[in-house]
């Protein structure tokens, strides 16, 4: 049925949302179900597209309790996230529970006394059998909330002018793709593409310029509208950014017409002030990056997400593709927006890159394997993880950069030509590898299996130097870091404090493992306390071998370390224990561009 043709009153399926207990933390839902099935199943998802880990929602349920008018349903717990009521077809079922809201992230749900907001994967249970009909989602406002508002990116059909009141969805994927934000936040608006476009943001400081990430945010969709439609109009009605701002913090989540956000209060731009700060630089590129994701991964995406499984991982090697190209674009558009300059994008070009070559993973999985195995590598990091994984985030930036300068090189077509005619191609749909293969040889004339088959499916070195070249760019070789050059990651507070020691460096080759303490060095005879690696190089001075002292389970080990050699033409980690070192560009570089057309056809 129509999702016009349906009184929202009447919804098949109807939650109620009530922010219950703020102080407890505590979302109170009514879920009623017009029309249930003799054993009605009901289940949570365990997980929330575009954040691939099973985070299992479920476990913040409690006290479900069913009823049909005044008679007691038996609800049984057939597994971690489904429950199966044994009811009257004739009669509405009406369940109720609680979920507790403590995650203060984009993924989950979060409830205090300043502010709400969650997500339909963890708040409404799914009712089998019903999950194509319309769906009506109600919020409801109490006495603790009565000065809040509320935005969604879900349509409105009876709200007051705070926005609560009641939503509609087509069907409940649509209902879990539209997080809602509650509190008494900040909000501006403005218009791209001829689409309504709002922002709100929660959290911010008093110097906060709201005007001026309006300003900077409508030249980043207006960028991604023109880069997608030229001059049409973009699939969406109106898109709603909702950004909370914490002391600490950094992320996003993509939705239909909507994203999650979340930065540092101190990166948000201020009242009087001109320049443009890298935690401000930062924050633009993930809202760059998130509205991108709503044509590169809601919309055209893998073929395996064509119809969600909310019940388990689902799996797809494309990740590099969907993630890493959108990686790729969305520093690539602040630059076409006007946004940042061409020194300042290279310098982020150059810090993708090196993150790169800093991760001997690369050496071991490729990036298809990477996306694939992302549920349980890269959601699942640990100390070992550099070691023996690559991120399909940079990396396949790194790949859509080499595939878009061969194509430009070569001067048939570009990636910017690639990814529209994918878009047509797939209708803004569902796509594999296979659609991307077929596009490049249609357009460039030839096909690119070998460098997809080298790029993608192996673990070899990516022609960046090469390619970067023939765009009036250079690499250079940079001092790295002393972590860097010592194969070691490390906080530093009173003592140093290791977090990862990478394969093939000083560090693991002295035997010092993650969790160590590094509290001090002996140089020939004599002991230094260390609270700071550059300690090591004060105290060294000029000698090459040192023991390191460091304390681990409760004992302190002296371990042989042979200092790293200050010099930026050693050979890499990588080379190291017969390794094959990088063949095209060292393990630390910066880029210097030279005026070149090709440079300025390929930023502008």
């Amino acid at each position: 049925m129509p999702l016009a043709r349906t009184p929202a009153a009447s919804a098949p399926v109807h939650y109620r949302v009530e922010p219950a207990d703020l102080h407890a933390r505590l979302f109170t839902v009514t879920l009623t179900v017009a029309c249930p099935q003799a054993q009605q199943e009901l289940s949570l998802p365990v997980w929330i597209p575009g954040s691939y880990l099973v985070r299992e929602f479920a476990r913040n349920l409690q006290r479900l309790d069913a009823r049909q008018g005044r008679r007691a349903v038996a609800l049984k717990q057939l597994d971690k996230h489904r429950w199966q009521a044994t009811c009257r077809t004739n009669q509405p079922l009406v369940v109720t529970y609680e979920v507790c809201a403590y995650d203060n992230s984009v993924r989950t749900a979060w409830l205090d006394a300043s502010r709400g907001f969650f997500n339909g994967t963890s708040m409404c249970l799914r009712v089998h059998g019903l999950e194509d009909a319309p769906h009506a989602l109600e919020i409801a406002r109490t006495a603790a909330t009565d000065q809040w508002s509320v935005a969604t990116g879900l349509p409105a059909r009876d709200v007051d002018k705070a926005g609560f009141g009641l939503y509609v969805a087509a069907d409940y994927d649509e209902l879990v793709d539209c997080p809602v934000e509650m509190g008494t936040f900040w909000s501006g608006s403005f218009a791209a593409g001829g689409v309504p476009h709002r922002f709100v943001v929660a959290g911010a400081a008093p110097s906060f310029d709201g005007q001026r990430l309006l300003a900077d945010a409508q030249k980043i969709c207006e960028t991604a509208i023109r880069f997608w439609h030229g001059k049409g109009s973009p699939p969406f009605s109106s898109y709603l950014f909702m950004l909370n701002a914490v002391q600490d913090g950094y992320g996003g989540l993509e939705h239909r017409n909507s994203t999650a956000l979340i930065c540092g209060r101190r990166d948000l731009p201020r009242n009087g002030e001109a320049r443009t700060s890298d935690g401000y630089t930062t924050l633009l590129g993930l809202i760059s990056h998130e509205y991108f994701h709503t044509w590169n991964v809601k919309r055209l995406r893998p073929a395996e997400f064509a119809h969600y499984d909310y019940g388990q991982e689902n799996y797809t090697q494309l990740l590099w593709f969907f993630e890493g190209f959108t990686s790729y674009y969305d520093d690539l558009l602040l630059r076409r927006a006007g946004l940042i300059d061409d020194t300042t994008y290279l310098k982020l070009l150059a810090k993708a890159t090196n993150q790169v070559l800093q991760t001997p993973g690369r050496t071991v999985q490729t990036v298809a394997q990477a996306s694939f195995d992302a549920w349980v590598k890269y959601y699942r990091q640990d100390e070992n993880t550099p070691n023996t994984t690559v991120s399909y985030y940079t990396k396949g930036s790194l790949v859509a950069l080499c595939m878009d300068l061969t194509l430009r090189r070569e001067g048939q077509t570009t990636l910017d030509d690639v990814m529209r005619a994918l878009w047509k191609r797939c209708a803004g749909g569902p796509m594999t590898e296979s659609d991307l293969r077929t596009v490049l040889l249609a357009l460039a004339g030839r096909p690119f299996d070998t460098e997809i088959d080298q790029w993608v499916h192996s673990t070899g070195e990516l022609p960046l130097a090469e390619l970067l070249a023939a765009h009036g760019v250079a690499l250079k070789p940079e001092q790295p870091q002393l972590a860097q050059r010592l194969g070691l990651r490390a906080t530093e507070t009173h003592s140093v404090q290791i977090k990862t020691v990478l394969r093939g460096g000083p560090a693991e080759m002295a035997g010092m493992a993650a969790g160590d303490e590094w509290l001090g060095l002996v140089i020939q005879g004599q002991g230094w306390r260390i609270t700071r690696l550059e300690d090591v190089t004060f105290y060294a001075g000029s000698a090459t071998q040192a023991v390191a002292v460091v304390a681990r389970d409760g004992r302190l080990l002296h371990l042989p370390l042979v200092l790293p050699p200050a010099a930026t033409d050693k050979a890499p980690p990588s080379a190291k224990r017969g390794r094959k070192a990088p063949a095209t560009v060292p393990d630390t570089i910066g880029l210097t561009a030279t005026d070149s057309p090709a440079l300025a056809r390929w930023l502008s």
